[in-house]
């Protein structure tokens, strides 16, 4: 039966014992999301593969299941574009807004794009033009193979992440900021402090005393300091004077943590940190915290379910730019292979 399964398994249970070692070393790693997503795609195989060997007909039933994959993506798309058009209603025209929209717009365009280049080879005469329309067909098919892949993994990991049960006993809970409206904290500023506030008040009820550190500096359109604003709202709701210290400098989530930090060890509390931000931030905002060298885990606050498919995507393409060497050097095989391929056609001419 194993023998009849092939390498699957194996490769299965070799990418769980990286993924759980991974882990236990430092749960913020991104490439544990690659180690798990890897053991989960395996595992399936071996699974499919033993019902295929012992259910009759099972077979069939997984072919009917990948016929039904195009109308899969085709329904992603339709669903993609429709949030889209949501974002720009609710919260106005920005290239972050627009994200899912673009996104949705893609998922029909270049598979249509990689047919055509594969059809125009069919038709006319063979000619150097026809040879480089397929190896770029390959390169598209390689390359968005490769990041749809990546996508998976750093969304699989996301929800895992953001579910953890940490264990820590801060000294600091951080609040990290995002836009005011108006000079006021909006719903989704809020949704992170209320989360802020309620763990502050679990280690108050333990006898223990973090400070709460709301960060956030001031943006062009905005009239006063995020972390002001947010420090107004936790006095609002309970929070005591001396233990609300605000961090009004930082431009981005980077400045964030950095900054709060030096808040933190400027009012003698340099141990543990709790980082509070929304759900769809929380895996990039740990691996950040992570480079910093920080000894903090985070959390993730609700966000309202049409907000989310944008905001993950622009989480995702910060996180491809910030390891873009690493990305360029995942595609050199793809690029190195279509190239080959493309020399060996004129080779043949």
């Amino acid at each position: 039966m194993l023998t009849a399964l092939g390498p699957a398994p194996i490769i299965a249970v070799v990418f769980l014992l990286l993924y759980v070692s991974c882990r236990r070393h430092d749960p913020r790693m991104l490439r544990n999301g690659v180690f798990l997503t890897a053991a989960a795609f395996f595992a399936l195989v071996t699974v499919v593969s033993a019902l295929t060997l012992v259910v009759p007909g099972f077979g069939f039933v997984v072919a009917f299941g990948l016929l039904l994959v195009p109308l899969a993506v085709v329904a992603l798309g339709v669903a993609l574009i429709a949030n889209g058009v949501q974002m720009l209603r609710a919260e106005g025209r920005s290239l972050g807004n627009m994200l899912s929209l673009v996104a949705g717009v893609l998922v029909f365009v270049l598979p249509a794009i990689a047919v055509a280049l594969f059809v125009s080879t069919r038709s006319g005469a063979s000619s150097p033009w026809n040879a480089i329309g397929v190896a770029l067909a390959v390169l598209m098919v390689f390359v968005c193979g490769y990041f749809a892949v990546a996508l998976v993994a750093f969304a699989v990991y996301s929800v895992v992440y953001g579910r953890m049960r940490h264990g820590l006993t801060p000294d600091a809970i951080v609040v990290l900021g995002s836009g005011l409206v108006r000079g006021e904290v909006p719903p989704l500023l809020r949704s992170r402090l209320d989360r802020g506030l309620g763990i502050y008040r679990a280690e108050r009820a333990a006898g223990r005393r973090p400070v709460l550190i709301p960060s956030g500096g001031q943006g062009d359109d905005e009239p006063r300091p995020e972390g002001a604003a947010m420090a107004e709202y936790l006095l609002a709701n309970g929070a005591e004077e001396q233990d609300v210290l605000p961090e009004t400098a930082s431009r981005n989530t980077r400045e964030n943590l950095a900054y709060s930090r030096a808040v933190q060890t400027e009012a003698g509390r340099d141990g543990q940190v709790v980082v509070v931000t929304n759900d769809y931030h929380v895996l990039r905002a740990a691996t950040l915290a992570r480079r910093l060298d920080l000894p903090a885990q985070v959390v993730g606050a609700r966000t309202a379910a049409y907000y989310v498919p944008s905001a993950f995507l622009r989480e995702f393409v910060a996180v491809v730019v910030a390891h873009r060497w690493l990305n360029v050097l995942a595609c050199a095989p793809f690029v190195l292979f279509t190239a080959f391929l493309l020399w060996e056609s004129f080779q043949q001419r």
